[in-house]
Formats: structure tokens, C-alpha cells, sequence
């Protein structure tokens, strides 16, 4: 596998972590180095481990991974971007005010999780492609963290500017990248 098919792929497993990292920007108040930082760590290592679980597992559990995992991200995905929609609607003095809050490995870890799902995929393809697999997941992780910190910025600038209208999109974005996920899978199984 070349730089560049690489770097390609690199992009286009981050971008649903850049699209999650935008709405998590958007829920935060203030926007620090700090969070954003770990916001891209949480996406950044997951989409690192993901392909190398894939790549030592490919053999073992290929079938299974590739049934269930879809569908587990398209619920985790439409379970908190429905709470984000929902979110939206309450009153300024009823939402919560910590920007930590979405923070916390309870929220970060299962959307890192959905959206790594399909890096699982990946991951073991580079198993049968015999891919050199440290660089090849070093560059992935590198990529989507640079990638998701760059989207909790874009979305805290929206999110200021909105607020509950962004919040109510970002759920909307959740919920409709869950879907994705999901028709892609149902995509895959037809054909």
C-alpha cells in the first residue's frame, strides 16, 4: 500500500470522528488546546487500535465483526444523537453548563467506539493484504486526531453562534452517520 492510498484511507475513516468532533464542539462553551486534545485522543487511538484488533483478529471473528458491529454503532450513534436532539430543547438554565461534561470517558468511548467500527474492517483487510501494520495505524491514529481536534474547533464556533439549534443538528448529524453506517452494512450484505 502507497503513502498516498494510505493517506487517503487515513482521511476517509476520520471523517465520521470529525463529524462526531464537530458536534462535540459544539456543546462546549469554551474551546481549550486541552479539549480538543482530548477529544482527538479518544478518536485518534481508537482509530488506531481498531484496525490493528481487525488485522489480529481477521481470521478468528471476521464474520461476526462484520455483522454486529454495524449495527451497534448505528444504535450507540442514534441512541446520543436522539439525547443531543433532545437536549436542544430545554431551557438555558436546565442544560448542563460544564463543558467536561462531554467529556467524560462515559460519552467519549462509545462514540470513539462507533466510529472506529468500520477501521476494524480495515484493519483486517491489511491482514490479507500483508500491510506493514504499525506505520499504517500509527498514520491513521496521527491523522484523525489532527483531524477530529481541527472539528471540535469548527463545531465550538458554530455552536456558539446557535447554540440549541446547533446542539439540534449535531444530533441530527449523530443519528444520520449512524445511519450511514448501518446502510452501508445492509448495502454490503445485498450485494
Amino acid at each position: 500500500m502507497s503513502f498516498l492510498e494510505l493517506f487517503i484511507l487515513a482521511i476517509g475513516l476520520s471523517m465520521d470522528a470529525f463529524a462526531v468532533a464537530i458536534c462535540a464542539g459544539l456543546t462546549m462553551a469554551k474551546v481549550n488546546i486541552k479539549k480538543a486534545l482530548t477529544v482527538g485522543l479518544y478518536f485518534g487511538i481508537s482509530q488506531a487500535v481498531m484496525p490493528l484488533i481487525g488485522f489480529l483478529i481477521a481470521s478468528l471473528f471476521a464474520d461476526r465483526v462484520f455483522t454486529y458491529g454495524d449495527w451497534v454503532a448505528f444504535m450507540v450513534l442514534s441512541f446520543l444523537g436522539g439525547k443531543m436532539i433532545f437536549d436542544s430543547f430545554k431551557k438555558d438554565g436546565e442544560k448542563i453548563t460544564s463543558n467536561e461534561q462531554s467529556l467524560r470517558f462515559t460519552t467519549m468511548m462509545p462514540l470513539a467506539i462507533a466510529t472506529s467500527i468500520d477501521a476494524l474492517a480495515v484493519g483486517a483487510s491489511f491482514a490479507f493484504l500483508q500491510v506493514n501494520i504499525i506505520p499504517a495505524v500509527t498514520f491513521i491514529g496521527i491523522t484523525t486526531l489532527a483531524i477530529s481536534m481541527a472539528g471540535v474547533k469548527i463545531g465550538n464556533i458554530f455552536g456558539i453562534k446557535f447554540k440549541s439549534k446547533a446542539q439540534f443538528a449535531g444530533g441530527v448529524i449523530l443519528m444520520l452517520i449512524g445511519l450511514k453506517i448501518l446502510l452501508e452494512h445492509l448495502e454490503f450484505i445485498i450485494l
